[in-house]
């Protein structure tokens, strides 16, 4: 990954910035409190969001503002990408209000996918980005001072061992799952073994054999009883059969004697039936003669000449329909009727409203007139607070003849103050800061100085770099505490103005709340004076609407009086149209009542033709009934004929005896049934047993194949597990060898002496540096200096390793370091240069290094400016031509 270009946008202290970055050594240089770590913040704020700032969203957008926007272009596997985050600070709190990161493929939106994506391209999270590729100010020494197992776990989890040992877990639970269900699986086999030797397999073949021989006998002498059965049931089925002939025949006899009988009877009915129907024949037809009569004589009356269905259906519909059209117009008189009585009542109602509205209108006319006196006390008192008010606006604007803040401008000029204390105040602590570790640094020197010797290594002190600096950092501590009381008194003045113009603001804010009064007492003049217009005018409309209220009331006078004689019109035709509805309510029941009759006359004429139809039928029946009489009267004389009593006899016998025999086999073949079904119980017992055998057998088989697939499958796991911990185990040995080879290299790079011969990287990520004469050294013995060059060697093997990757190429991001110089003496410094050109020449891409040191900034490719304007708090940014070793800047 290398990063092309970085937009910011109220930003910190960065209003509008844009910078591109280049391939190479770029440094970002400034004074102290300019601004220069926030670019670093900015790139990697922009990679992994409110995770990577020690601090709230509210912190990173610029003071007075509502917005901050971040953009970052940069290259990753070829490809080009753009990275935009947008904070929007409102109310209490800020809050992302727009992330997207744009592909060569696809755009990803929102801020969990865009992080997402980020993490998987580099392969690492936040915390691992500041533990390989972004040194932070301050945060040089985090790995040599971590514990053990943090920098084994930081460095681990960055190498990508972490997933061999969750692999090695899963593998671990998936082993104890098998030997679980293998124990079960044992224990079922071990009952199953005990099922088979307690049953013995060869007593029961030799029971099973003597059960079906038994058996097989048994069977021989049922068999013979059933044969002497059947030859019984023949022979009483012949008997029988012959009984049943006789009792056939003897029984159709008597059913056709029956039935002869039956017949003369119904014959006889039929008869009797048919003088009945003409008898009342004759009877419907005179009824119907005279119910005819009658009906065409009402209808007659009725103006109806032909009364059938259709012309009395039309004739009632015709008088209904007049029926609704008499309700209708009576329920519309009705309605103009309700209608008139409510006009009158509201007229008569209104005409005594507007009688009192007039009055109440004179009443209130009187008051208002008193209130208009009133009125013109009040507008002369208001006169005088404005003029009072004016006077004191003008005694608190004299505050500001002699002042260098105009009237207006304090709240804006204390504000701006405020932020210059605040950026002095930033200041001041990264040169205290500096002091400490200047101070720290010559007292080291003075101890070895007046010792003579390093207590450590032996060796003289005389040329060392500690030594030959000291005058130096003697003469670099009193500049910066020369610095650090300038910084005092530029705090003190400020506070003075601060102080100044707080006073001026205490009558700027008089002023407004007098202006606000004034402009209070103004609107109040105005209302009272458009109060008093207002009830003039209002005066002379009360009384001109008390005359228009009298005229109206008069005019609701008469019209209630006319209302009144409508009403009594209206109810004189209801009356008129109730008289006819009664006269035709009546003819339609009359109507309805002929037509029921018309309708029973039809009934009456259909019955008498089924009546007829039915005699009819009786007659054709009786025919039939006669011609069956005389066939049953044949079959009863040949009947008679076919009966023989001398066979019957001899069935009869023949019966007895077999049913006799019958009944003694049938004892017989039920105790015999009986012993053979006993035998067969106990043969289907023993068989039972035997199939239970070897069902426990064929069990047992199947639990043993499953022990030794478990067992394999045991193995098997048991053997992944191991070659996880083992591979894990190689993969951290081979990285610790490569790790110690690479923090050799850079050591020796950045720190050639004849003190320390070689350093040790063990297992564990335990460092021991070993002097010439063999003996170990802690890291945390070594010098300030010597410290902070140790662990930047101790970085830059870590991102050598990472980009040589575990399997080709690893997509690294630029190797970044912010303020790598705050530890180091001017000797360290070019050692620190040195360490940076080789990892330039090693192929590392892109380094982007935060620093004020004149030596690391003759060694750039890039040179990025940072700067801040005093008056407005907000920084700059621009890329300048690098300088050449040893030019001013």
């Amino acid at each position: 990954m290398r990063f092309e270009r970085l937009a910011l946008r109220n930003f910190k202290c960065f209003a509008d910035a844009d910078v591109d970055l280049n391939p190479g050594v770029t440094v970002v240089h400034g004074i102290n409190g300019s601004g220069k770590s926030s670019l670093l913040e900015a790139c990697f704020f922009a990679l992994y969001g409110a995770t990577a700032i020690d601090r709230t969203l509210e912190e990173i957008v610029t003071i007075g503002t509502e917005e901050a926007e971040v953009d970052l272009w940069f290259t990753h596997d070829s490809a080009s990408y753009h990275l935009y985050r947008r904070i929007r600070a409102t109310g209490d709190r800020a809050a992302t209000a727009e992330c997207t990161l744009e592909g060569p493929e696809s755009t990803l939106t929102g801020v969990g996918d865009v992080e997402t994506e980020i993490r998987s391209m580099l392969r690492m999270d936040a915390e691992a980005f500041v533990n390989s590729a972004f040194v932070r100010q301050g945060e040089i020494n985090k790995l040599i001072e971590a514990s053990p197992a943090d920098r084994k776990r930081m460095i681990d989890r960055l190498l990508q061992l972490g997933k061999l040992e969750t692999y090695r877990e899963r593998a671990r639970e998936a082993r104890l799952g098998v030997e679980k269900v293998k124990d079960g699986r044992e224990s079922r086999l071990e009952l199953l073994e005990e099922q088979i030797e307690a049953k013995d397999e060869s007593e029961l073949y030799t029971r099973k054999s003597t059960l079906e021989t038994e058996i097989a006998a048994l069977e021989e002498t049922i068999e013979e009883l059933e044969s002497g059965r059947a030859e019984a049931r023949e022979t009483l089925s012949e008997a029988e059969s012959t009984l049943e002939t006789y009792d056939k025949r003897q029984e159709e006899l008597e059913t056709v004697t029956e039935r002869i009988g039956d017949l003369r009877e119904r014959i006889a009915a039929a008869e009797g039936r048919r003088e009945k129907l003409a008898d009342s024949i004759g009877d419907l037809r005179e009824t119907i003669e005279t119910e005819a009569a009658a009906v065409t004589e009402t209808a007659a009356d009725l103006g109806i000449e032909e009364p059938d269905q259709e012309t009395l259906e039309a004739a009632i519909e015709s008088a209904r329909e007049r029926k609704e059209e008499l309700t209708a117009e009576i329920m519309e008189f009705r309605e103009t009727v309700k209608t008139a009585e409510h006009e009158a009542e509201t007229a008569s109602e209104r005409a005594e409203e507007l009688a009192e509205r007039a009055r109440e209108r004179r009443d209130r006319a009187d008051k208002l007139t008193d209130e208009i006196a009133n009125l013109e006390t009040t507008i002369e008192a208001e006169k005088d607070t404005l003029k009072t008010a004016g006077e004191e606006i003008q005694s608190h604007r004299a505050a500001f003849e002699d002042a260098r803040v105009e009237f207006g401008g304090a709240e804006a000029h204390i504000q701006n103050r405020r932020e210059a204390i605040a950026d002095l105040r930033e200041a001041e602590a990264e040169l205290r800061e500096e002091v400490a570790t200047l101070k720290k640094s010559i007292e080291e020197a003075e101890d070895l100085q007046e010792a003579g010797k390093c207590p450590e290594c032996g060796q003289p002190v005389e040329g060392s770099p500690h030594v030959e600096s000291l005058e130096e950092d003697r003469t670099r501590l009193q500049e910066l505490e020369s610095e650090l009381a300038e910084l005092g008194e530029c705090q003190t003045e400020i506070e003075s103005e601060i102080e100044r113009a707080e006073g001026l603001r205490e009558h700027e804010r008089a002023v407004d709340r007098l202006v606000s009064e004034i402009e209070t007492h103004g609107d109040r003049l105005k209302e009272k004076r458009a109060t008093w217009d207002s009830k003039k005018e209002r005066v002379s409309e009360l009384h001109e609407e008390a005359d228009r209220l009298e005229s109206e009331a008069t005019s609701a006078q008469v019209d209630a009086k006319a209302a009144t004689e409508r009403v009594e019109k209206y109810r004189s035709k209801i009356g008129d149209r109730n008289q006819e509805l009664s006269e035709l309510t009546e003819r339609i029941d009359a109507l309805v009542s002929v037509q029921e009759a018309v309708s029973e006359l039809e009934d009456k004429r259909e019955t008498l033709e089924r009546q007829r139809e039915t005699r009819s039928e009786l007659a054709d029946r009786n025919d039939e009934r006669r011609e069956t009489l005389g066939e049953l009267r044949e079959r009863k004389q040949a009947l008679e004929t076919e009966i023989d009593e001398e066979t019957v006899t001899k069935a009869r016998k023949n019966r007895k005896n077999a049913e006799a025999y019958l009944e003694e086999v049938e004892t017989q073949l039920a105790e015999k049934r009986a012993e053979r079904d006993e035998r067969q119980t106990e043969l289907g017992g023993v068989t039972n047993e035997l199939e239970e055998l070897r069902e426990v057998e064929s069990q047992r088989e199947s639990v043993l194949e499953t022990v030794e697939s478990l067992e394999s499958a045991h193995e098997e796991v048991s053997e992944l597990e191991s070659m996880y911990g083992t591979l894990r185990t190689d993969l951290r040995q081979r990285n610790v060898e490569r790790l110690e080879t690479l923090l050799n290299e850079s050591f020796d790079l950045v720190y050639r002496n004849d003190s320390y011969a070689r350093i040790e990287l063990d297992d564990a990520y335990e460092l021991t540096i070993y002097q010439k004469d063999g003996s170990p050294l802690d890291p945390d013995q070594l010098s300030g200096g010597e410290r902070a060059l140790f662990n930047l060697s101790l970085r830059a093997a870590i991102y050598r390793l990472l980009v040589e990757g575990i399997e080709g190429t690893a997509p690294m991001p630029p190797l970044i370091l912010d303020e790598p110089t705050v530890f180091l003496d001017a000797g360290h410094v070019t050692q620190l240069v040195s360490l940076v050109e080789s990892m330039r020449d090693l192929g590392v891409e892109q380094i982007i290094v935060v620093s004020h040191d004149t030596e690391l900034i003759g060694a750039a490719d890039d040179l990025i400016r940072v700067e801040k304007d005093p008056t407005t708090n907000r920084s700059s940014v621009e890329s300048v031509p690098p300088q050449l070793p040893g030019q001013a800047d």
